[in-house]
């Protein structure tokens, strides 16, 4: 590796961690929030928030990836070319070739990165991610009310509380809807309530102070009671069954997984599913050499159209791609058209255009179609400009 391979590669290094970290953070920020949310009834919610969040991260990674290596690519392209870095080493006799080859490297490591995320991270994350969420969703009662939340132990059971203390166990305007064995509905409230565990920790004592209860009587007639001090006991409940084996679904499947059994033709999962699956990782992996051919001349026009264009039609060919990917994904699962084409043809089109706009601007480096497609709108957009303001064009 040359001295200037070195220099290049150490140049997008940094923008490309920079640029996937914040991305990475802001999105499990925002997960996590959902996340939170989401269990506030669960009296150990920070716990299975941390697990989930680290199960959420191959997944995160795998969508930021491809984002920030062509981002840093086109920052340093420009960068070099406002500093005629890119001129000087054009003039040496360094070809676009040759100074797009160390982020073609950079490129396949990422992919071979890419690849490991997709077909191995992403499935055991997935599941693992799946089986904490059923845990949490379904990690019973230890006892605890936090303040204005309903809980649901069981069936028969409904408790809400508008103030509690940090740990859960004093509370105030306690409200509880109860069904009796008898199947007689019980409403309780009360303005003041203590809850103590039994030593056993299969029951919880709930000592409540100044409220009513409207119960029904053998014959189904209300009756109302008022109390001062009153004393109702609790079952805890403990958590539900674990989570199904990983493999009911093809997202939970590793490369080889997929492969085998689109191949055997003896699994529970359609083929087509396992198929339109297996092409879709592999599609968002190789993906990646792709837009180093495409962020190079990009980054290069940015000298005469401006940065901004360059990295909007980037970012809308990334996107494009991305959607079409899925949305052939689900196309090809359905059975509506083949696998190969539903994916292939995304990929296929973008290969079209990455080499198209590559090839382009291999003899006069910096004019690509989009750039001169560019320049023509920015014309245009002059033009009417002037024309609005009464002067001649």
């Amino acid at each position: 590796m040359s001295l200037v391979d070195r220099y290049l590669l150490r140049l997008a290094f940094w923008p490309m961690v920079g640029a996937m970290g914040v991305t990475l953070i802001a999105l499990l920020l925002e997960r996590i929030l959902r996340l939170l949310d989401m269990l506030a009834a669960s009296n150990d919610r920070f716990g299975f928030v941390a697990q989930l969040a680290v199960n959420l991260v191959p997944h995160y990674v795998g969508l930021t990836l491809p984002a920030a290596f062509f981002l840093a690519l086109m920052v340093v392209v420009n960068r070099m070319n406002q500093a005629s870095e890119i001129d000087a080493l054009l003039a040496a006799g360094v070809s676009l070739t040759r100074l797009a080859a160390p982020y073609l490297c950079l490129a396949a490591a990422l992919t071979a990165v890419s690849l490991l995320v997709f077909g191995f991270l992403q499935p055991y994350s997935r599941y693992a991610y799946r089986a904490v969420l059923h845990s949490a969703q379904n990690a019973g009662w230890n006892g605890l009310v936090p303040a204005e939340t309903i809980l649901i132990p069981s069936k028969d059971l409904t408790m809400t509380t508008d103030e509690a203390d940090a740990a859960g166990q004093r509370l105030s305007h306690v409200f509880i809807r109860r069904i009796t064995d008898k199947g007689r509905e019980e409403i309780t409230t009360a303005g003041m309530a203590e809850i103590r565990r039994s030593p056993d920790g299969k029951t919880v004592k709930l000592m409540m102070q100044n409220g009513q209860q409207l119960r029904f009587n053998d014959l189904g007639r209300p009756e109302l009671l008022s109390f001062k001090d009153f004393t109702m006991q609790l079952p805890v409940t403990g958590p539900a069954k674990l989570l199904r084996a990983r493999g009911g679904d093809e997202r939970e499947l590793t490369l080889f997984e997929l492969a085998r059994q689109a191949r055997s033709g003896h699994s529970m999962i359609a083929e087509a599913a396992l198929k339109s699956e297996l092409y879709g990782r592999l599609a968002k992996a190789f993906v990646l050499p792709l837009l180093t051919l495409l962020g190079v001349p990009l980054g290069l026009a940015a000298k005469r159209s401006g940065r901004a264009p360059g990295m909007v039609v980037g970012g809308v060919l990334l996107l494009a791609f991305f959607h079409a990917v899925q949305l052939g994904q689900g196309l090809a699962a359905t059975g509506r058209v083949s696998p190969e084409v539903a994916v292939g043809g995304p990929f296929f089109a973008m290969a079209a255009i990455a080499f198209t706009v590559f090839f382009t601007s291999r003899k006069r480096p910096g004019e690509t179609p989009v750039g001169r497609a560019m320049e023509g709108i920015s014309a245009l957009i002059s033009r009417f400009k002037l024309k609005r303001a009464g002067t001649p064009a």
